[in-house]
């Protein structure tokens, strides 16, 4: 294997890294204070889309994690860049909440039932009936079929939630259709990310703590990827992946003095 250049430039995943049910991950303001210091591009990332990165910068400053707007990259935002580049000014019937639609907004996109280009799926804690029988009929008609992530379920205080993979689910057992997924294991969000940052794949390292999405993705991305234990994925469950992350660490804090 061909020895990696020098890593310079960081994507890490959001739940499960820096932060865990609401709590920071201990390392994790370690971590981003040595990042900010060094002024290596780096980039959060989070396949949940409810959230504008204006809110998650707010909310992981009072967790005590000071990432600045413009270093929040989510799967709205990847879905957003991705209908701008295919459709420009175009429509869209939205399932999802203000990260969704205030990124939709930003780029020109007309939010519609009536004839939308796109039936476009985020996530939501109100996923309703209705919604998802307009959604179904939409598509039917002719509107092609988006959604921000494939993850079937999400995490909660209480247990998991199902997610916006869970509902594509269910619009495609309906339809006969199968979304585009924007969002990780997508290496298109990668690379759009790495696009805004202005960074390079051969010289960028992702972390995560997910094998189906956040190492998957970074390594279709062609980046170096770190996996964490301190989120979904545990140690004897890396063995059961045809592939493997570059580095597997306890958590955050141990790469620290990577950066």
């Amino acid at each position: 294997m061909a020895e990696r250049k020098p890593i310079e430039s960081w994507l890490t995943d959001m739940d499960g890294v820096l932060i865990h049910e609401g709590v920071p991950i201990p390392g994790a303001d370690a971590f981003i204070r040595k990042l900010r210091d060094s002024g290596k591009p780096f980039l959060v990332l989070t396949n949940n889309s409810i959230y504008t990165a204006r809110d998650l910068h707010a909310r992981l400053r009072r967790m005590g994690l000071d990432v600045p707007v413009e270093n929040i990259w989510t799967s709205a935002l990847a879905t957003a860049q991705f209908l701008e580049d295919q459709r420009p000014e175009g429509s869209a019937y939205v399932i999802g909440e203000a990260g969704l639609t205030t990124a939709l907004h930003d780029i020109g996109y007309v939010l519609t039932d009536h004839d939308p280009d796109y039936v476009v799926l985020g996530e939501t804690r109100t996923y309703s009936f209705e919604a998802m029988t307009k959604a179904v009929r939409l598509i039917n008609d002719g509107a092609r079929f988006i959604a921000t992530n494939p993850d079937e379920t999400g995490p909660s205080a209480e247990g998991a939630l199902p997610a916006t993979g869970a509902v594509a689910a269910l619009i495609t057992k309906a339809t006969g259709k199968q979304p585009y997924f924007a969002g990780k294991p997508n290496p298109l969000m990668m690379r759009t990310g790495l696009n805004t940052i202005g960074a390079h794949s051969e010289t960028s390292a992702m972390i995560g703590d997910r094998m189906d999405t956040d190492v998957l993705a970074g390594l279709e991305a062609g980046m170096e990827t770190f996996l964490v234990l301190t989120g979904l994925t545990t140690k004897a469950e890396i063995e059961k992946y045809p592939y493997r992350p570059s580095t597997i660490v306890d958590s955050i804090a141990d790469l620290v003095d990577r950066v």
